[in-house]
């Protein structure tokens, strides 16, 4: 009993060692093991829901992804297609052919008249041309001017798949604009540059005892050469409008080297008019800078469209306006008296 007071055992209950009346305090070093974590990085935000993804157009990016073959055959299809109509206005074309050789000869019977040539006619001088000019060739012609807004149309359905959404809203715009002034350079030189060059190349040698005996092969070639050219010469606005829609071209550049611009016109007027004169030479060439600088105006809309401003039109439109009574009235008063121009004042006679 003793021995467990004075500090043998010490007793259950874990009490400190006691000395005397005071405690002993154990100050051995204990080390706790406390466990360590990296640190966590800071949570992030929520992600925001993605937005809901439209239906893939099945047009969008269509040509993008096409290989070369596929290319080819979208082409040949667009090819294929464009005959397709212009075998459908040859075939209109064939059944009025007799109608139609009266309309295309008209200046010519016309110039006759007025140079008092008798009989007024053109002349066959083989036995096939009657054949191949009514009824091959001028079906022909008369079917690429008919079917020339499916035609186009079919170029724009061919390249429409490689542009954006917005810029295939210009597929009407387009069609219209580039069939109509095909067809209406095509009309200019029926009604006015092929009257009045024909008229002149016809009667430049009568003086000298020499009377004109036209063949209707040799007319016909030089009829689609000028209508086929003017036509295409009337397309120069859309072209100035595509250059201008692709960043090649801009209204300034346009301005700036007009003068080049005119050269250029007057020699392919030089080219495509069937006479050597300058009176012939200036009918093709005003109408060819008027298309220029008309383009130019389409081109300078095009730049303020994309820098957000407008076009004053109410003060531009009475003068525009103006022009066209002119020129319709010019047009009207020749047309209604059977006036026709001369080299000399008043320039306008019967």
């Amino acid at each position: 009993m003793d021995d467990e007071k004075q500090g043998g055992v010490p007793p259950s209950g874990g009490d400190a060692p006691r000395e005397g009346n005071n405690p002993v305090i154990d100050v051995t070093p204990t080390t706790a093991l406390v466990e360590t974590r990296p640190a966590q990085p800071p949570a992030l935000p929520p992600r925001p829901p993605a937005p809901p993804t439209e239906p893939e157009d099945p047009e969008e990016g269509g040509m993008l992804r096409m290989s070369f073959m596929e290319h080819l055959e979208e082409l040949r299809g667009r090819i294929i297609k464009a005959l397709y109509g212009l075998v459908v206005a040859f075939v209109g074309s064939l059944i009025y052919a007799g109608q139609l050789w009266d309309i295309i000869s008209d200046p010519a019977v016309e110039a006759l008249k007025h140079l008092k040539v008798e009989p007024p006619q053109l002349a066959q001088l083989t036995p096939m041309e009657s054949f191949s000019i009514i009824w091959v060739k001028l079906p022909l012609l008369c079917s690429v001017f008919i079917a020339s807004p499916w035609i186009v149309w079919q170029v724009w359905a061919f390249i429409s798949p490689g542009l954006y959404k917005k810029e295939r809203r210009w597929a009407m715009p387009f069609v219209l604009l580039t069939a109509g002034l095909f067809i209406t350079g095509g009309l200019f030189a029926y009604f006015l540059a092929f009257r009045f060059g024909l008229e002149f190349l016809l009667g430049i040698g009568m003086s000298n005892n020499v009377r004109p005996v036209v063949s209707i092969t040799e007319y016909f070639d030089l009829f689609v050469n000028v209508t086929l050219g003017v036509g295409l010469v009337f397309e120069l606005p859309v072209l100035i409008f595509m250059l201008t829609l692709l960043r090649i071209v801009s209204p300034r550049f346009l301005i700036r080297h007009s003068r080049y611009a005119i050269l250029i016109i007057v020699i392919a007027a030089a080219i495509i008019t069937p006479t050597p004169d300058v009176f012939n030479l200036m009918l093709f060439a005003i109408p060819m800078c008027a298309l220029y600088f008309v383009g130019v105006f389409f081109s300078y809309l095009l730049v303020l469209k994309r820098e957000g401003r407008q076009f004053p039109w109410k003060k531009a439109l009475p003068i525009i306006l103006i022009a066209v009574v002119v020129i319709a009235g010019i047009y009207a008063a020749v047309v209604y008296f059977h006036l026709h121009f001369i080299r000399h004042w008043p320039f306008l006679t019967k």
